[in-house]
Order: structure tokens, then sequence, then C-alpha cells
């Protein structure tokens, strides 16, 4: 028991240090990344509470299926993180010296294979994205054409479609720009993807600036230009995370981008798993997109101050999502080398970590309302007011929602780690769509609360997410565990395919 005492600190600090590893970055480049949406929804702002409101409206929207379409390739870091591990063994034991160093993954010996395997899964996954991206962007610009269907002000609507055709372009390189991040995620070497995002956030606020005010001879485009600019910095953003692969010497043998010789069987694979992940998604971002038509029947102002939250809690967001990603890869890899203590760890760290970035938001939340809106919403300016004091009401709700947004989002990954990417979907179905929704209309409608209740009904169905997932995780975990240890011993091999998880 003494040894016992001594060593658990020690592990885990080790877990913590390996998660935060691959978690800060791709914490930072989620955060560098949101700042492209903030820097759009702060320039609507600055046009007027209308275009804030068929801006943001128009953001959600794409959101939506870029959402969907990211989901379609998200399993492609859990498959080369799982390929990559077993490489290393392979290697390891060619060598007679156990498991081989990260940098020598998929090079030399059985390795071989590994790279070859890794290559299949990067050209499948640009297949995938190059039809999501194709497919997202006609359904993009049809759903603008039936937003006056959706119960929204002619007037806002008409700047929402405006929004929307300047966007869709830029879904096919945000989802080229995705499937080579999991690239660089699965193999543990997402280093560039900070950088690349930083200096786009910088080019993307450029780029408003000179197209919404048409600055140095280009056209004054107004609310549009932000759409254009956008559009404009994901096919920057993409060339610029596969020209820096290229330069990497490990991840250029294995970045093989052409689509037209993408495997049948791995695309197939893909969008087994992908297409649950991107339901799961969808799921959720549909969840709150209907939330978003719900504020806007209350009026320009209550789907001003929900565009203005929506954008803080979609902020902070980003901490769950890099934590999520990091678990996941990390659960892949454990399970690949037949560590199940490891892969149950993995969700207590996460979950820990997630905690204490989330009450630190939330104590600035509840003590400085005015500043964190400021930037979105002015209430000395015409209109705003209302929208204010509606927004001050809803981070209340949100200090409180965005623990259970963090631990839902990190339990999808986990499951994601053990490929029940199905059962996570289902669990979304409960949780967002008989249990969210309707608690969002009824606090919103029948109760009268309005905009505070649509948030209240939010909180619920988020809450009731989060508990769901994270049981399914423990209970499949549980039972891959029970299963491996009845075909293979505990000192068993690796395992080599995850298999169904039962709920």
């Amino acid at each position: 028991m003494p040894t016992a005492r001594r060593t658990r600190p020690a592990t885990l600090l080790r877990d913590s240090r390996a998660l935060a590893g691959l978690a800060v970055p791709l914490v930072l480049t989620q955060l560098a990344q949101v700042a492209l949406t903030t820097t759009d929804t702060v320039m609507m702002g600055l046009l007027g509470t209308r275009d804030l409101a068929a801006g943001g409206l128009a953001i959600v929207l794409f959101n939506q299926l870029r959402t969907m379409g990211v989901g379609l390739v998200t399993s492609v870091g859990n498959r080369i993180a799982a390929a990559a591990a077993r490489a290393e063994t392979a290697a390891g034991a060619a060598d007679g010296g156990g498991e081989a160093g990260a940098g020598a993954d998929v090079r030399g010996g059985e390795g071989l294979r590994g790279g070859a395997e890794v290559r299949r899964i990067v050209r499948a996954s640009m297949a995938v994205a190059t039809l999501a991206g194709l497919a997202g962007g006609v359904l993009l610009i049809l759903l603008g054409e039936g937003l006056t269907l959706l119960g929204q002000e002619a007037d806002v609507a008409a700047r929402a479609r405006a929004m929307l055709l300047a966007l869709a372009p830029g879904l096919l390189p945000c989802l080229w720009f995705q499937a080579v991040r999991q690239f660089t995620v699965g193999m543990r070497r997402p280093r560039a993807l900070l950088r690349i995002t930083l200096a786009s956030v910088a080019v993307n606020a450029g780029l408003n600036w000179l197209l919404v005010h048409g600055t140095w001879g280009l056209p004054e485009l107004g609310l549009p230009g932000i759409g254009a600019a956008t559009s404009t910095v994901y096919a920057l953003s993409f060339l610029a995370l596969y020209a820096s692969a290229r330069r990497d010497p490990v991840l250029a043998p294995l970045l093989s981008p052409n689509a037209l010789k993408a495997d049948l069987a791995t695309t197939r694979d893909l969008l087994r798993l992908g297409v649950p992940i991107a339901a799961t998604y969808g799921s959720e971002a549909g969840f709150f997109s209907l939330t978003a038509l719900m504020a806007g029947s209350f009026g320009s102002a209550a789907l001003a101050a929900h565009t203005a939250v929506n954008q803080l809690v979609y902020i902070v967001f980003q901490v769950a999502v890099g934590l999520s990603h990091a678990a996941s890869i990390h659960v892949s890899r454990e399970l690949a080398l037949g560590r199940f203590d490891a892969a149950r760890r993995i969700r207590n760290t996460a979950l820990a970590c997630a905690a204490a970035v989330m009450t630190a938001v939330a104590v600035v939340y509840v003590t400085l309302p005015g500043p964190v809106l400021r930037p979105f919403l002015d209430p000395g300016a015409a209109g705003d007011g209302g929208a204010v004091t509606i927004a001050t009401r809803l981070l209340l709700v949100v200090a409180v929602l965005q623990f259970f947004d963090c631990a839902q989002n990190i339990g999808v990954g986990l499951l994601r780690g053990l490929d029940d990417t199905a059962g996570g979907f289902r669990v979304t179905l409960v949780g967002y769509w008989a249990v969210g929704l309707p608690a969002a209309w009824l606090l919103g409608h029948a109760a009268g609360l309005e905009t505070l209740g649509i948030w209240l009904g939010l909180l619920t169905g988020l809450a009731t997410t989060a508990l769901l997932l994270l049981r399914r995780y423990a209970r499949g975990l549980g039972a891959l565990a029970r299963a491996h240890e009845a075909a293979h011993g505990v000192a068993g091999r690796p395992w080599e395919g995850h298999g169904k998880v039962v709920a």
C-alpha cells in the first residue's frame, strides 16, 4: 500500500504530461482557429445589430455543415495513431528492444507495412473530404434560399443569404485542411498547426477590413466580404499545412493526398466510422442551430444576444475539443498496445483538466459580464441595449452549461477511441433531441422565459448527454478489457481490433 501511494501521484503526473503534450498544441490551435469566427463576429457587430443577427445565422448554418464534414474525417487521426502504434511494436520486436521510439514509428522493418497503411488512410481521407466539401457547398446555398420559410425576418434572411454564398466555396479547402490535420495529429506531430492557424487569424482580420470597406481599390462588399475573407483564408491555410507536412521528414513520405487513388475498402472503413461521428457532430450543431432559430423568433435583439453568447461558448468549447482529440488519440494508441488501465486514466485526466479551465472561465463570466460582452455588443448603440441585458442573464446559465458541454465532447472523443462512434451518436439523439430540445421549447415558449429558457434547455440536454456518454465509455472499456483478458491473458499481445462495443 505505501508503494501504491508513492506511485499513484507519479502515474497521474505522467498521464497529465502525456495528455498535455498533445492536448496543449491542439487547444491553442483550436483557440486560434476560433479567432477566425470571433473576428468575423466582431466585424459583424461593427456593421450593426441586423448584420450581426444575419451573419451569426449564416455562420451557424455554415458551422453545421462544416462540423459534419469534419466529423467524416475525424476518425482518420485514430486510425493513423493505431497503425503507427502497431508499426512501432512490430519494429521494436524486430529489433529485440520492445516498443520503438516515436520518431521511428513507421520506418524500417515491419514499419514499412504501417507506412503503407497510413498512406492508404490519407488518400481515403482526402477522397471523403472532397466529396463532403462539394456536397456541403451546394447544400449551404440551398439552405440560404429557404431562410424565410424558417421564420426569419425578410431583411435578416436576405443578408444571411448573401453571406452564405460567400462562405460556400470555403468549405472544400476547409475539409482538406482538416484531413491533413488529422494525419499530423495521428502521427503526434501537430506543431505546425498552431503557427499556421495564428497566421490565418491575422490574414483573416486584414481581409475582413479590406473587403468589408473596399480599401485599396477593392469592392466594398459589406457583410458578404466577411464570408469571402473566410473562404480565402481556408484555402491559404490548407496550402500552408500541406507545404509544412511536405517539409517534415517523418510526415512527407506518408502524405499521399491523391484522392483518385483512394482504396475503396479503406474509404468505406473511414465512412463506417465517420458517418456516425458526422451525425454526432451534426446532432449537436443542429441542436444549437435550431435554438438559434428559436431565439430569432423572439426578435433581432434576442438573436443578437444569442449569437454573442454562443460565440463565447464556442471559444471556450475549443478547450474541450483539444482535450477530446488528444484523449481520443491516446485511447486508440493505448488500446492498440493493450494497455487498458492507461485508457481508463485518460478519462479522469481529461475531465480534471477541463474542470479546472471551466471554473476559471465561469468566474470571469459571473464577475465581469460587461467586458466579456463588449467586443460583441455595445450597450450604448441603438438596438444593442436590450441585447446586452439578455446576454448578461445568459452568461449565468453558460457558467454552468460549459462544464457539461466540455464533458460531453470529451465523452464523444473517448468513445471514438473505442471505435464506438455509432454509440456516441445514439446517446446524442437522446440527450439533445429527446431531452434538450423539448426542454428548450417548453422553457422558452411554454414557460415564457424566451431566450433564457432556451439556454436552460441547452444546459439540460448537454448535462444528460455528458452523463450518458461517460457511462457508456466506462462500460465499453470494461467489456473490451474483459474480452482481451479472456482471449490473451493479462500480459497478452496488443489489441489488434477494438470490435463492436455493446452498451
